[in-house]
C-alpha cells in the first residue's frame, strides 16, 4: 500500500489539527472533519483506509457515525476510538464493540502506530 489514508473526526479543532500533524509526520495522508456530517463527506469523497473518531461529539456522535460506516463499508475502513473514556464499564465496552481499535487521550503516538496500518516508502 503506498498511501494509507486517515480521517480524523474530532470537535475540537487543536487536538484534529495536532493529531493530523502527528499522523502527516509519520507518512499518512491525512483529512480532518468537525462533526459526524461532515465526516460522512469527507469520507465519501476520501475513501480512507482508517478512520479515527472522538465519542463525544455534538450533533452525530462517534457511536452513531460509526453506526452509519459500518453499514456503508463494511470492514473495508480500520474505526479507532480516540477518547477520554477509559473506564472498562458496561456502557464503554458496548460503544467500543463499535470500533477495530480505542485509544485513550492524551494519545499516545507509539500505540497509535501499531494500531495504524503501515505506511510503506
Amino acid at each position: 500500500m503506498d498511501e494509507v489514508r486517515v480521517v480524523v473526526v474530532d470537535d475540537v479543532a487543536d487536538m484534529a489539527e495536532t493529531l493530523a500533524l502527528s499522523l502527516e509526520l509519520d507518512g499518512y495522508s491525512v483529512k480532518t472533519a468537525s462533526n459526524g456530517t461532515q465526516a460522512l463527506e469527507v469520507i465519501e469523497a476520501y475513501r480512507p483506509h482508517c478512520v479515527l473518531l472522538d465519542i463525544n461529539m455534538p450533533g452525530m456522535g462517534g457511536c452513531e457515525l460509526s453506526d452509519r460506516l459500518r453499514e456503508l463499508y463494511g470492514d473495508e475502513v480500520v474505526l479507532i476510538a480516540v477518547t477520554g473514556w477509559g473506564d472498562p464499564g458496561d456502557r464503554v465496552s458496548d460503544t467500543f464493540s463499535r470500533f477495530d481499535h480505542y485509544i485513550r487521550k492524551p494519545f499516545d503516538p507509539d500505540l497509535l502506530r501499531k494500531v495504524l496500518p503501515p505506511v510503506t516508502a
